[in-house]
């Protein structure tokens, strides 16, 4: 077997990875790094989308209907989402965090405040 960093021989466990320490640590921080770049480019996106969310809804509104292209204008990034609900009517609400939107037509999007 040889290792998964400098291809030397590995002696010892069947199982062995890496031939030593600091092979097994550059790997695993690489892997670190590159996750958590990945991670930060969609947080950045998704802090952005709730922000122009909390933008067109204010601090005291629950919901407001707009048109999608308010939101295009903003370059809300619609592919970005924490998590999607289904009300009992089948409609899915699109979350940011405590924001939502959901496509009341083709053309409005209905943005709401999750109530606590």
């Amino acid at each position: 077997m040889k290792c998964k960093i400098c291809h030397k021989v590995i002696h010892g466990r069947s199982d062995k990875q890496f031939c030593s320490l600091k092979c097994k640590n550059y790997y695993h921080v690489k892997l670190r790094r590159v996750t958590h770049y990945a991670a930060k480019d969609i947080d950045r996106i998704l802090h952005r989308n709730r922000s122009i969310l909390l933008e067109i809804l204010g601090k005291n509104a629950i919901q407001k209907k707009i048109d999608r292209t308010i939101l295009a204008k903003k370059h809300f990034n619609f592919k970005y989402f924490t998590h999607l609900n289904t009300n009992k009517q089948g409609k899915v609400y699109h979350y940011v965090y405590d924001l939502a939107w959901m496509e009341f037509s083709d053309d409005e999007i209905l943005v709401v405040r999750k109530r606590s």
